[in-house]
């Protein structure tokens, strides 16, 4: 069961048939209809978030072809110790999550959280499996104004060293014990967290989804 409220569930669906009627070029009054759609979902996030409706307008408006969920990728790797690797962010509040960010265009999911993890951990990884793609909502995380299916990946160090970036202020290792407490529930859950711990212990566990 999704988490989210009913208007929200409402207002992203009715952004996406705008956007995906949109993307086949109607003529005439269809297009007219699926921009009145489009402006009708930007006042109803507005309206319940409290959000700028022209900022909504643009960033709906910049949403174009069939609409589609976001892709999401983190990586998990794991030390001698059996301690994750983790990073404190420097937006959202300075909060510890695993590395990853959006997928980019032109890379494949792996490829995606190798690069994540090089960017913001400098550390060079191996992808060993796919450990789970989960529905953003579905796992309880924090609204979202787009729908987004989150990839997790166990990873293996094979070079580098310790390196914030930009995005990055600190990089540590914890136990599953040891979690750090100000997590960055947008991006990682602390159920989340422990999956990937028993993922890592079991290379034989199927890939979970939903």
């Amino acid at each position: 069961m999704t988490s989210d409220p009913l208007w929200l569930n409402w207002a992203r669906e009715i952004q996406a048939l705008a956007q995906s009627g949109l993307a086949f070029e109607p003529n005439g009054y269809d297009r007219e209809r699926y921009e009145r759609l489009r402006e009708l979902a930007a006042a109803m996030m507005a309206h319940h978030t409290g959000a700028s409706l022209p900022r909504i307008e643009t960033l709906f408006a910049g949403q174009q072809g069939y609409a589609t969920p976001k892709v999401d990728v983190r990586g998990a790797a794991f030390d001698a110790a059996g301690r994750i690797l983790m990073v404190r962010e420097v937006a959202d509040g300075g909060r510890w999550t695993l590395p990853g960010g959006w997928a980019d265009v032109n890379l494949t999911p792996a490829e995606n959280v190798i690069k994540e993890m090089r960017e913001e951990s400098g550390y060079e990884v191996r992808v060993r499996k796919l450990a789970a793609a989960w529905d953003r909502t579905r796992q309880g995380h924090a609204p979202g104004v787009f729908s987004c299916v989150k990839l997790f990946f166990i990873c293996e160090v094979v070079g580098g060293e310790a390196r914030t970036s930009s995005e990055t202020s600190e990089i540590g290792w914890f136990g599953e014990a040891a979690l750090p407490a100000d997590l960055s529930l947008g991006r990682v859950l602390p159920t989340q967290l422990h999956r990937m711990f028993a993922h890592a212990r079991d290379a034989c566990l199927a890939a979970e989804f939903d």
